[in-house]
């Protein structure tokens, strides 16, 4: 029977000192999420309305694109814009890959979000805004899209979720954000258990915190329920 060596399982002290390190990447997750997630919702946006636009040639490709993100998995994706692109003649940053990567996957998926919050809010409201003679983005601007907040809230939070602990991929192309440099720490010290338990740990406290904050404004925006 193979020896189970508890003492390599967690070093307490080698997470304390290459805590520090670790944290430097920190910054390019937090910051590559809250980027990547604005510019997503507003690829997901207007991808939602040319997904329920009358026009072919609009709702046509929006489908393509939604379809392509969610059937292909996010390690992939990033893998062609990095490692791919180069081929054709396109060479990205690996920051400049993980931004297109992250921000045309949280697309796709929130495009469908913000459509079925939209086709959420009843006839009656456009009809309504019709009567008061608003023009169609009048409508959108003013009482469709501050309801649709509400009804996407909880998807597009658990949307963002995902995309934090999905920015531990982008260590496979060298972007420096935690796992990338726990896995520098855990290669030096012969200790990767430590360092992966240590990186888990940190993505729990945000996720947690985020967690909070996603309770807070659900009840805020709750408030305003009809």
């Amino acid at each position: 029977m193979t020896d189970i060596h508890w003492d390599r399982l967690f070093n307490p002290q080698l997470a304390v000192d290459s805590l520090p390190f670790v944290l430097q990447g920190i910054g390019y997750t937090i910051s590559l999420s809250f980027l990547t997630m604005f510019i997503g919702l507003v690829l997901g946006l207007v991808t939602a309305m040319g997904r329920m636009s009358a026009r072919i040639w609009l709702r046509w490709p929006a489908r393509a694109y939604i379809s392509i993100i969610r059937g292909t998995p996010l390690l992939v994706q990033l893998f062609i814009l990095y490692f791919g692109l180069p081929v054709i003649g396109i060479e990205l940053t690996a920051i400049m890959a993980a931004i297109i990567g992250l921000s045309l996957n949280v697309g796709g998926y929130s495009a469908e979000t913000i459509r079925g919050a939209i086709l959420s809010i009843p006839r009656g409201q456009w009809e309504a805004a019709k009567s008061m003679n608003m023009t169609y983005w009048q409508t959108m601007q003013r009482i469709i899209i501050p309801q649709s907040v509400r009804v996407a809230l909880p998807p597009l939070a658990n949307t963002f979720l995902s995309l934090v602990k999905d920015t531990a991929l982008l260590s496979v192309i060298t972007v420096p954000e935690m796992l990338y440099q726990a896995k520098i720490v855990g290669g030096r010290s012969f200790d990767p258990m430590t360092m992966y338990i240590l990186v888990a740990a940190i993505y729990w406290v945000i996720c947690t915190l985020l967690n909070v904050l996603q309770d807070h404004l659900e009840k805020r925006y709750g408030r305003f329920a009809t």
